[in-house]
């Protein structure tokens, strides 16, 4: 343990110099900008930047890149809290407790949560990164395909169960968006799916054309059907940032520790990420948590259970990388190749030869969360100033920062059109009360679900029962089950009471 401390406190040294401390902030303030600009995704975002490393030195070019990582699983709670549009993925489950907050007059307070979560969990998943950083990669090794296809369809059913009013509109809601996230060439076999000839399907649908579109084309919809007669926020002109007090952390410790080690744990599966950590953590704590039944009306748990996941997910991700040259999500896959341009390969002989690189990465990732904070902390005051201007305002920002995300994917005006038409389906699932999240989630993750079933029959012979024979996919799994009846067990319970 002391030759771990000494080494991180010469990472914490290296980290301290100009050029990599100007690296820190520079990608501290560019991942927040990513995060918060609906269509620019965190990946992309660090690939964007990678060309722009070649030349620096390598530990400034994954300080840089680290950074952007980081406040990347942040940034985006801004527009997802304030607007109702989730800048990433990630987001999308902020919208149920944390935009429902914000309406309710508590948009700093909100924010706040999302600061403490986000610190908390980052915070943890650091110290875990650093301490147990061998044995955790060791672990993760340990997953395969069947593994990689447990974990996915565990967070699919985990936002099924999220269907407030009816299960049975939750999973048209999901089955419609696997339905969309089926459009284009099938990976596997090279196959044409529900394209009708054109160019643009044949590449699929983005999922970002769909979470912008149902999230914030839908919204905007919905308030112009008003009239734009939505109450405002009271004095929203006098809103401060509000952190909780700490006898209000100290009430969710527990959970803040729960969301913090699933997040950990989901980001040291390869290809997993913090979009799955925040989804699964929500659904987790809105199935099992104190106070589930009060889940998506605007309460700290589905703040904070996200929030915190993914941003633990970043150290989790991390582990296989430096340990093993495994990346555990696709930003580390990115910084993979940052590592590679300078010649070096992450893994076991980067600890023996370079740890100086691996532990500045450590530094920069505690130093990260702290510098992170401290500007969000200050960026919250005027991005709530905006919720000030009058609604048609409001909602024409929103409209144009739809379009750019939109047409920032691909430059292609079709996916403006697609924008738009599943902002009209957007509109309609809440007039029909349809949840949107199972939509959107079931194309997020309808790809890499079917991508790990397949190489998994593939891998396995086409026996379906590796899912249930290996140990680890096989207990996944029986979550799963547990997850997918507790909803009628519950209702069966309920009508027995009814009778009785």
């Amino acid at each position: 343990m002391t030759h771990i401390l000494l080494q991180l406190g010469q990472g914490f040294l290296d980290c301290l110099t100009p050029m990599n401390m100007l690296m820190l902030f520079i990608g501290i303030v560019i991942g927040l900008l990513i995060g918060v600009l609906p269509g620019l995704t965190l990946v992309m975002g660090v690939a964007l930047a990678l060309p722009f490393t070649y030349r620096m030195d390598v530990t400034a070019s994954i300080v840089l890149l680290s950074a952007m990582y980081v406040s990347g699983t942040y940034g985006g709670a801004f527009t997802a809290i304030l607007f109702r549009i989730p800048g990433e993925p990630i987001d999308v489950p902020m919208l149920w407790d944390g935009y429902t907050m914000g309406r309710k007059g508590q948009p700093a307070k909100a924010l706040g949560w999302t600061l403490v979560a986000a610190l908390g969990g980052g915070l943890l998943s650091a110290v875990i990164m650093v301490v147990l950083t061998q044995p955790l990669a060791v672990f993760a090794l340990r997953f395969s395909s069947p593994e990689y296809f447990a974990v996915l369809l565990f967070g699919l059913s985990s936002v099924v169960a999220l269907g407030r009013g009816s299960l049975a509109n939750a999973l048209i809601s999901l089955c419609a968006g696997l339905l969309i996230a089926c459009v284009g060439t099938d990976e596997t076999y090279g196959a044409y799916r529900f394209t009708f000839g054109s160019r643009i399907l044949a590449d699929g649908i983005e999922f970002l054309v769909v979470m912008v579109g149902a999230y914030g084309v839908g919204e905007v919809l919905s308030r112009l059907e008003t009239g734009f007669a939505t109450k405002p926020i009271d004095k929203i002109s006098n809103a401060r940032t509000e952190l909780p007090t700490l006898r209000e952390i100290a009430a969710l410790k527990s959970m803040f520790l729960r969301a913090s080690v699933l997040g950990n744990i989901i980001g040291l599966i390869p290809g997993a990420g913090a979009t799955i950590a925040s989804f699964v953590s929500y659904g987790l704590e809105a199935q099992f948590g104190k106070r589930r039944r009060e889940m998506g009306t605007g309460v700290p748990e589905g703040i904070v259970a996200p929030q915190a996941a993914a941003t633990a997910s970043v150290g989790g991700a991390l582990v296989p990388l430096l340990a093993l040259g495994i990346p555990g999500s696709g930003a580390t896959a990115i910084i993979l190749g940052a590592f590679m341009l300078h010649g070096i390969q992450p893994g076991p002989q980067v600890l023996a030869t370079s740890a100086h690189i691996v532990y500045a990465v450590f530094a920069s990732i505690f130093l990260g969360l702290a510098l992170m904070c401290v500007i969000g902390y200050f960026a919250i005051r005027p991005l709530v100033k905006i919720l000030d201007l009058p609604e048609a305002v409001v909602s024409a920002y929103v409209l144009i920062l739809c379009f750019i995300g939109a047409l920032s994917i691909r430059n292609d005006v079709t996916d403006l059109w697609l924008m738009i038409g599943f902002g009209v389906i957007g509109y309609f699932f809440e007039r029909l009360k349809f949840p949107i999240a199972p939509l959107v989630l079931g194309v997020i993750l309808g790809p890499l679900a079917e991508s790990s079933f397949m190489n998994a029959m593939i891998s396995y012979g086409n026996d379906w029962t590796v899912f249930f024979t290996r140990p680890i996919s096989g207990t996944i799994m029986a979550f799963t089950v547990v997850i997918l009846l507790l909803p009628f067990v519950q209702h069966w319970r309920a009508r027995r009471v009814a009778a009785a």
